[in-house]
């Protein structure tokens, strides 16, 4: 069986472990390690396997045997080795069909992957995101209004609503080139639709038992109904850009839009794109884009609050170099390399994807352990980053260490919090676009008199489709 690469390859003369010989927890018939693990919490419960078995361990899905993997280096091997070597489990493609979905970039493989990455990267290159940095920032306004009317209430504000409200707005006005303004207009129908999927999509993954398909309770019947109206949506929302191409060819030569930029890029000969793959990413951005990037702001914000030096010498750096948010450029967000920074060391601590599941497409070797195609994968994606082998003092929240130069920087490969290899994360460069003009604008326009939890303890984790803190909420005051 061939290495998948020699990062995760054993020595020629080291014998292979086979999956079930490795160390883990005591599995049950049938349901295997189900009852040692709550959903909730999976990615702490597995994580403390880990720490327990080691960076290789096996555990029971049920009836599914996996190999857990911590190791960053094997981690990265893996990542590195799609699509050709690993896929996303094939239970994922199949819930998202069956509930209708048309899977984009996020569940696509082999060739249609390919052709569906040129489609994406054309409308997500740091080029055309660029161009849409003006309506960035009037989004990032209207947060501040938001805010300023809550700081001078002085009323507490749900970071969880607001800060999804910021990259619904973000990221609707970026896909479909329409206006949608949650933050100043109340709810969006299609955000309310995806909030219903999402938890839903999470929910079936990690289900044993697919009960759903035999028969439905009301809380399957109503995602029936918010699949069957989200589609509705974006179609109409590709219909509508269609027209525009139409009506404007020179559109197809500058998109203004991402879904513009995706059917330009379809409409090319040979693409093997076709309108329902435009859709299924037009559903995947806003999928992917808004959780993940309101919690990592949601965790940033929290950690910083928590560690008021960080906090003052970000405060400091936003008021120094991009003081007014009604100014802001791409080349004052380029320069908060210490707010780059305290959003780096957010991510290692606080990953929103602290793991993701794979299956192996042939047979092939992950460190020293045999893996049969068809076996499946859980990448441990916070071990080795919050480990002090890699990270010194590891535990703690320092933006400095992302500065360093030296042996530390060379460690930084064990956090992906975007992933890696070609399956990176395509909408990163917006994501931490958007973090930063979030937290300028809030370091810039507010001091924060306290981020709080709903108990007045540490900030506890949940584990949805991503990884989110529980209700924390967060009080302001004008800027001394």
């Amino acid at each position: 069986m061939p290495p998948l690469d020699h990062a995760a390859a054993p020595a020629a003369s080291t014998a292979l472990r086979q999956i079930r010989q490795l160390p883990g927890p005591f599995a049950l018939p049938v349901i295997g390690n189900a009852l040692q693990v709550k959903l909730p919490r999976i990615h702490r419960d597995v994580e403390g396997w880990v720490r327990r078995y080691g960076p290789f361990m096996r555990a029971w899905f049920g009836r599914t045997l996996v190999l857990v993997v911590a190791d960053s280096d094997a981690v990265a091997a893996v990542l590195r080795d799609r699509p050709d070597g690993f896929r996303r489990p094939l239970s994922s493609y199949k819930i998202s069909v069956e509930m209708g979905g048309n899977p984009g970039l996020f569940l696509a493989e082999g060739g249609a992957w390919r052709n569906q990455r040129r489609m994406v990267m054309a409308g997500m290159a740091p080029g055309a995101i660029k161009a849409y940095f003006p309506a960035l920032v009037t989004v990032a306004q209207r947060l501040q209004r938001r805010w300023q009317v809550a700081a001078t209430q002085g009323r507490a504000i749900t970071l969880d609503d607001d800060l999804k409200r910021y990259t619904v707005d973000i990221i609707a006005g970026l896909a479909f080139g329409t206006e949608v303004n949650t933050l100043e207009s109340g709810e969006d129908v299609i955000q309310r639709h995806l909030d219903a999927i999402l938890p839903a999509v999470a929910r079936r993954s990690l289900s044993m038992l697919p009960y759903w398909r035999y028969f439905k309770l009301p809380v399957d019947r109503r995602l029936d109904r918010d699949v069957a109206a989200l589609d509705v949506a974006v179609a109409d929302l590709v219909r509508q850009a269609r027209a525009r191409l139409e009506q404007d060819p020179a559109r197809r030569v500058r998109p203004p839009n991402l879904l513009e930029a995706m059917l330009a890029a379809a409409d090319e000969p040979d693409s093997g794109v076709d309108d329902r793959a435009v859709a299924g990413n037009v559903l995947t951005m806003l999928l992917a884009g808004e959780d993940t990037t309101a919690n990592t702001l949601s965790w940033m914000i929290y950690l910083l609050q928590r560690h008021p030096h960080c906090l003052a010498q970000a405060r400091e750096e936003v008021r120094r170099l991009a003081p007014d948010v009604a100014r802001f450029t791409l080349a004052q967000m380029d320069s908060l390399d210490y707010l780059g920074a305290c959003a780096s060391e957010a991510m290692r601590l606080k990953p929103v994807a602290p793991y993701i599941p794979l299956e192996a497409l042939r047979d092939t070797v992950v460190g020293d352990v045999a893996v049969p195609a068809g076996s499946m994968l859980w990448c441990v994606m916070r071990h080795d980053s919050v480990s002090d082998a890699h990270f010194p003092d590891a535990q703690a929240f320092q933006p400095e260490r992302w500065l360093a130069d030296g042996a530390e920087a060379n460690n930084k490969r064990a956090a992906m919090p975007f992933g890696a290899g070609v399956r990176t994360c395509p909408g990163r460069y917006l994501a931490l676009l958007e973090i930063k003009i979030a937290m300028a604008m809030l370091l810039g326009s507010f001091d924060i008199a306290g981020v709080d939890t709903p108990d007045g303890g540490e900030a506890q984790e949940l584990m949805g489709f991503v990884m989110s803190p529980i209700g924390l909420s967060m009080r302001l005051a004008p800027p001394r």
